[in-house]
């Protein structure tokens, strides 16, 4: 009997002690609902009570692409357009503090009459606090140097055309691990200053590169102008391209959640185009500073001066703010446009090819012949179909979208 009391009263402060830890790891759900907890609820409840936070690791993953990316490098292409005369070369130098034009000669007037438009590449590497950037300048020399400038528009419109389809091949191979972006990403568009608005031959170039490129439309040498007129200048140019329907690049709307710093510099940099322009490749010193700018009789134009030149603005939008957003906007739009015509291209020879071997399978009691190659392309040709009709879609959403640089080309 001893025995078998003492039992009982051993098994009674067991059975409490498994309450008692059963309380401890059970958590309450709703009112009067109890669950055991997991071992790694136990940790998160202890974390809770210590009052750190919660942390699973997904958090690193923007520092992992940040480092990747750095590793990889970034390219960027840009396409200067212009006549001769108006400071290109002295924009791009001041733009990236460089020299890419040591070697040029500048040609006589009689090399100029019957001089076409030509295209000269140059690349330079750049590295800024361990960022790396491979930099392409596609220069026009010899357009609107000619008499005849009607077909001034072909070579950059092919050159544009090219690399679309040279990185369309390169997408569709089977080795795309290293593949170049060639794709042209902005074109500075440059117009005179003395003209009263945009030039017929502008216009025409514009109306063949706006639906290829983002186009940003720069004044060149502003210095020659007014602050009256600069502003007049500048509202017949919007003016006149809205009358032409000409789009050009559009600055995407800023998130609500951006600071107000960043909101006012984006109203800033949208009031200022079309950028007026003043370039330089020389450093003076002013007042004990060394500056970049232009002596002249009367005085020094400061380019980094925002009373003297839209400059400052150009650069921050160009590189500092918006270079992702244009290399976006020409993979998004530009180039799903013409790889959308590549497909409808592919499609109609797939059944143009298709129709030939029906054709050549026919039978002599007019029977077809379906063959292995046959129900292959017809496999295909429902593939295509079925692509177009998704590309089709997602055109449809992008013109009702408010978003007006997403501009669209029926195929």
């Amino acid at each position: 009997m001893e025995k078998s009391a003492s039992f009982a009263i051993l098994n009674i402060d067991i059975d409490n002690k498994n309450k008692n830890n059963m309380n401890a790891d059970s958590e309450v759900i709703g009112d009067d609902t109890t669950k055991p907890k997991s071992p790694f609820t136990t940790v998160i409840k202890i974390q809770r009570d210590r009052g750190e936070r919660d942390y699973i690791g997904f958090a690193t993953l923007p520092e992992q692409v940040h480092r990747k990316s750095v590793k990889r490098g970034f390219d960027f292409t840009l396409m200067v357009v212009g006549e001769s005369g108006l400071g290109k070369s002295t924009l791009i130098n001041s733009l990236f503090l460089g020299d890419l034009y040591k070697n040029r000669k500048i040609t006589d007037v009689q090399d100029r009459i019957e001089k076409t438009t030509t295209i000269e590449k140059k690349t330079m590497e750049i590295e800024e606090r361990g960022v790396k950037l491979r930099l392409t300048i596609v220069d026009t020399p010899g357009f609107g140097d000619a008499i005849n400038c009607e077909d001034s528009w072909r070579v950059c419109s092919a050159y544009i055309d090219e690399q679309f389809r040279q990185y369309f091949t390169d997408e569709s191979g089977l080795n795309r691990r290293h593949m170049q972006d060639n794709r042209v990403h902005c074109c500075l568009y440059f117009v005179p200053p003395w003209a009263h608005s945009i030039r017929q031959v502008d216009l025409e170039m514009m109306k063949r590169l706006h639906r290829k490129v983002n186009i940003v439309v720069v004044i060149a040498k502003a210095d020659s102008l007014t602050s009256s007129e600069i502003k007049r200048l500048k509202t017949r140019i919007l003016a006149d391209l809205e009358e032409h329907q000409i789009q050009v690049y559009q600055f995407p709307e800023c998130d609500s959640d951006e600071d107000e710093e960043f909101k006012q510099q984006d109203r800033e940099l949208k009031a200022a185009a079309p950028f007026a322009v003043v370039a330089a490749d020389t450093v003076l010193e002013v007042g004990g500073k060394r500056v970049r700018g232009r002596q002249y009789p009367w005085g020094i134009v400061d380019v980094e001066n925002p009373r003297h030149s839209d400059f400052t603005k150009l650069r921050t939008m160009l590189i500092s703010t918006h270079m992702q957003d244009l290399k976006d906007v020409t993979q998004d739009v530009h180039y799903e446009n013409f790889r959308a015509q590549c497909i409808s291209q592919i499609s109609q020879h797939a059944m143009r090819e298709r129709g030939k071997l029906k054709r050549d399978s026919m039978g002599n009691n007019n029977e077809v012949v379906f063959t292995d190659t046959d129900r292959l392309l017809l496999q295909k040709d429902e593939e295509i179909r079925r692509m177009q009709d998704m590309l089709t879609q997602m055109q449809e959403k992008l013109k009702a979208s408010d978003k007006k640089h997403d501009s669209i080309i029926d195929v």
